[in-house]
């Protein structure tokens, strides 16, 4: 009897000590029979979750500084990026001077027609160009360029003569530089917003060109709304390469702190709950 008593012993006493291992603390394990409080299995359960859950966040927030480092740098700013502002700014200036003047001085209700449609134009395009000068730091200037100024004086001296021909020179000669310009930009700027301003803008001179080209004039090439922009801003262009990986990591980077926050959340509930046992 007594044998069979301390193999029954024995074997409570393992039962008590292998169910004390795994955490469901039978009455008495803290007590010598195993070693372990039940208080101490829990400070280590809550430490361990507190380092998953740091790893984690560091893995999110490890993959989202990544993400945006390996996106291009929106704000570099080459010296063509500096000119094309500039140069397109001053254009504009000059192109709102031109169709103000064609009001006045033209002799044909066609070149009038294509003079207001300049000022509409070339006014809402430098609207949203000065917003972007003033956004990269880039100084403009109040007036056209001599060259530009000379130009319009040049057709203003001819008014009531052959006013309307020499307007449409002028013009058609400065369309055509101004799309090299903006080609030229497209092409190998630096910047994405100067170069996204430039795409926006591209359409837009291109159709002022065809309104003008070979000294003729052309008002049936108006489609009387253009891409010009939107409360004086540059409309959206078509997102290239550049702008889906700027999207690509910016998404990344909000993922990776939502995921801390959330993580954060978890192991707070997690605490409260603890406390509660």
């Amino acid at each position: 009897m007594d044998r069979v008593q301390g193999q029954v012993g024995e074997s409570a006493l393992r039962v008590r000590n292998a169910a004390c291992r795994g955490g469901t603390y039978p009455l008495g394990c803290y007590c010598g029979a195993c070693g372990i409080r039940p208080a101490d299995v829990r400070r280590a359960r809550r430490e361990r979750v507190v380092m998953r859950t740091r790893l984690m966040s560091l893995v999110a927030l490890a993959g989202a500084a990544s993400a945006i480092c390996a996106a291009p740098a929106a704000a570099a700013v080459s010296d063509q990026d500096t000119m094309f502002v500039r140069s397109i700014h001053e254009g504009n200036l000059a192109e709102i001077a031109a169709g103000n003047d064609a009001q006045q001085h033209a002799a044909t209700t066609c070149v009038k027609t294509v003079g207001s449609v300049l000022v509409r134009d070339h006014s809402k395009l430098d609207t949203g160009l000065k917003a972007l000068a003033g956004k990269l730091g880039t100084e403009l200037s109040a007036t056209p360029t001599a060259a530009q100024q000379q130009d319009l004086d040049s057709v203003r001296a001819r008014a009531g003569t052959a006013y309307d021909s020499a307007w449409l020179k002028v013009q058609d000669d400065a369309h055509v530089g101004a799309l090299a310009l903006i080609d030229k930009e497209i092409s190998s700027g630096r910047n994405t917003e100067v170069r996204a301003a430039a795409k926006a803008a591209r359409p837009v001179v291109a159709m002022h060109l065809a309104m003008v080209r070979g000294g003729t004039c052309h008002t049936s090439k108006d489609p009387g709304t253009v891409r010009a922009g939107t409360g004086g801003y540059l409309a959206a262009p078509t997102p290239d390469t550049d702008t889906y990986r700027t999207l690509g990591a910016v998404s990344l980077a909000v993922g990776g702190l939502l995921a801390a926050i959330g993580a954060a959340c978890m192991v707070r509930s997690r605490r409260r709950t603890a406390k509660k046992r």
